[in-house]
């Protein structure tokens, strides 16, 4: 499959990423005392921009992994690796964070016990 250079997809990709100038996560949480549905609010427009970003991320690996060269129509070959590529992706994010969430539940039961 085609590569670009490290700097061409940085570049490109930096334009999309988030840079932490955006409100979320402990922004929202750092509102304290307001409003419970604007808290809401913010806490699914972040889940929105995480979403957006996982599926940005999915795309630009695959279409690099993927992507011989653009034409009017996509080839089996392709399509596989298409299909089989968001299907890994998925597979690992989901890995991953069952694996984070196993890692804090640890951390949770030991903390516990260590105050027992």
């Amino acid at each position: 499959a085609r590569r670009r250079s490290g700097a061409a997809r940085e570049g490109r990709g930096a334009r999309y990423r988030n840079t932490g100038s955006g409100m979320d996560a402990p922004s929202a949480a750092g509102l304290g005392g307001a409003d419970p549905q604007l808290q809401r609010f913010i806490e699914v427009e972040t889940q929105k921009q995480r979403f957006q970003q996982l599926v940005h991320q999915m795309t630009e690996l695959c279409w690099e992994k993927c992507m011989d060269k653009p034409g009017p129509k996509l080839d089996s070959r392709a399509e596989t690796c298409f299909v089989n590529c968001v299907e890994r992706f998925i597979d690992t994010s989901q890995f991953i964070l069952n694996r984070l969430e196993q890692t804090q539940k640890s951390k949770s039961a030991f903390s516990e016990s260590l105050s027992d």
